[in-house]
């Protein structure tokens, strides 16, 4: 159990007598819970930094070490021992139970003006359904992670905000949502290392509310062989769910392991399988992807949008800025009827977009695309890179805002992409021509453009890397929807290679959109 401790001396017991004493030490001892903050946590992550990692044992009895995923899956926690629910606040946290695929324990205390008092395991916390297992024998087992509840969706019942499970993994709902990508406490060596490095958060403190509290509040101690960090999370449940992060970043004085080579700070992790522009025949729905794009606002002032995609080879670009005002991986199109898919619902799925809440520097925004052969992987991660990496000992600080958005996503104050599509309508065209050509049919629609007269003139404005050749680019309004069109029509030079593309919508020498960013990937 976790002791409150104070400064409260033998001394000063003997001075002031016993009576005085003790109640000098109960003082002390409030103060100094009611004072567990970030700042605490801080400690703990540069304490360890100096240390040697040691990796924490994932070695489960053996009982439970033999449960399938089903068994594992029917061993739940007791809505009715929630945490706080006994209180009628209005959060209460429930307990994931180790097993399977979660092996390694973190530990979770709660800080009240009390003190701070460690959770312990507890069978009676848990329905262990039909399995026949010896929980008693286990001691202070730990948990997996834990999940928060609050009135998200109706007054009447307490629906599911957010969890933190696996690795430093968490995801939140806003309301009318439900899980799809999810966050990161940090990412290393994702690409560029030798291997990808996944720290984790090893211990957690929830804050316990008030009876009015519109936020609840969480601290993390992270740990890895070559990093350390100290979290705070602020999470404010509504339509639009928002987490305010709050990271102190430390690497490892003697890793004994290669330096860190990409170090990814508020990394966001998705899925993308197929989608409009790159549709898959085999499948009846039109689209699978828990986000169909990667928004950046720049530094320097402009806004990009590149779609995701399903390469068949790792894919990995970036876009260096400084200061970056944010991103996301989004969910832009929200329409039930572009995935047909009545049991995921992926139109309901959030948006995440990171803002942050300082100048960040110098850096990059990543995106990492992995090749996946169902919906059910994540292949899709982005981040950003700072462009100096801290002295062993000196903290790498970044706050930010974590959006997690539904039907009002951010948008660029202008215009933006409404739909990618890849293809082709009737041509007369060769089967070798189509192999080295690529058109691309892309709908925009924002403020700046519905602003323009009837008889604006619109220009696309359309560039290539080296291997491709622009052969057409036109923009024109779209009499469905209102907003404008543009088509683009690619050569590749070298059939086998991809082309990288740059396009925006230009009226009197102005930008009037978002900039489409694209990857051609060959045939």
């Amino acid at each position: 159990m976790h002791a409150v401790f104070s400064s409260f001396s033998f001394q000063t017991w003997r001075r002031a007598g016993p009576a005085v004493a003790l109640a000098t030490a109960l003082m002390a001892a409030g103060a100094h819970a009611q004072s567990f903050d970030f700042e605490s946590v801080t400690r703990l992550a540069r304490d360890r930094a100096n240390q040697p990692y040691r990796p924490v044992s994932d070695k489960l009895p053996a009982d439970l070490a033999q449960l399938n995923y089903d068994q594992v899956r029917d061993i739940r926690w007791r809505p009715d021992r929630a945490l706080w629910r006994a209180d009628q606040l209005p959060f209460e946290a429930m307990f994931f139970h180790l097993g399977l695929y979660q092996k390694e324990p973190v530990l979770i205390n709660e800080v009240t003006p009390q003190g701070v008092r460690h959770i312990r395991y507890s069978r009676a916390d848990f329905d262990y359904g039909k399995n026949q297992v010896r929980p008693e024998a286990w001691g202070d087992l730990g948990f997996a992670g834990f999940r928060l509840h609050t009135p998200l969706n109706s007054s009447a019942y307490k629906d599911e905000l957010v969890v933190f499970q696996g690795a430093s993994y968490f995801r939140a709902l806003g309301k009318g949502q439900q899980y799809g990508l999810s966050a990161r406490g940090l990412a290393i060596d994702t690409v560029g290392g030798r291997g990808e490095e996944f720290p984790r958060f090893t211990e957690f403190w929830l804050v316990k509310p008030d009876a009015n509290a519109t936020q609840v509040t969480v601290y993390a101690l992270l740990d890895s062989p070559r990093a350390t960090g100290a979290y705070r999370f602020d999470i404010q449940p509504g339509p639009q769910t928002t987490t305010t992060v709050r990271s102190r970043i430390f690497v490892r004085a003697a890793s004994g392991s290669p330096p860190i080579a990409t170090l990814g700070v508020a990394p966001l992790t998705s899925m993308f399988f197929f989608g409009e522009n790159q549709p898959r025949k085999e499948d009846f729905r039109p689209e699978v992807h828990d986000s169909d794009g990667l928004m950046v606002a720049t530094g320097e002032g402009e806004w990009l949008w590149r779609p995701l995609q399903n390469p068949r080879q790792t894919l990995v670009t970036s876009f260096a800025t400084k200061n970056p005002k944010g991103f996301g991986l989004m969910q832009r199109d929200r329409q039930w009827a572009s995935y047909e898919d009545v049991e995921a619902r992926y139109e309901r799925r959030p948006s995440a977009w990171v803002r942050p809440l300082h100048d960040w520097g110098a850096g990059r925004v990543e995106l990492v695309q992995l090749s996946t052969p169902d919906e059910t992987h994540d292949n899709i991660v982005a981040y950003w890179v700072p462009a100096q990496m801290p002295a062993p000992g000196q903290p790498l600080e970044f706050a930010y805002e974590l959006s997690w958005q539904g039907d009002e996503p951010q948008h660029p104050p202008s215009a933006w992409v409404t739909q990618s599509r890849r293809g082709m309508g009737y041509t007369k065209l060769s089967t070798e021509a189509l192999r080295q050509q690529a058109q691309y049919v892309v709908d925009f629609e924002g403020p700046a453009l519905k602003a323009l007269p009837l008889d604006a003139t619109v220009k696309a404005v359309v560039t290539s890397d080296a291997n491709g050749q622009v052969l057409e680019n036109i923009a024109y309004r779209n009499p469905a929807t209102g907003g404008w069109r543009m088509t683009v029509r690619i050569q590749r030079l070298q059939a086998d290679r991809p082309v990288e593309l740059r396009a925006f919508l230009q009226h009197d020498n102005h930008a009037v959109s978002e900039t489409w960013t694209h990857i051609s990937l060959p045939e």
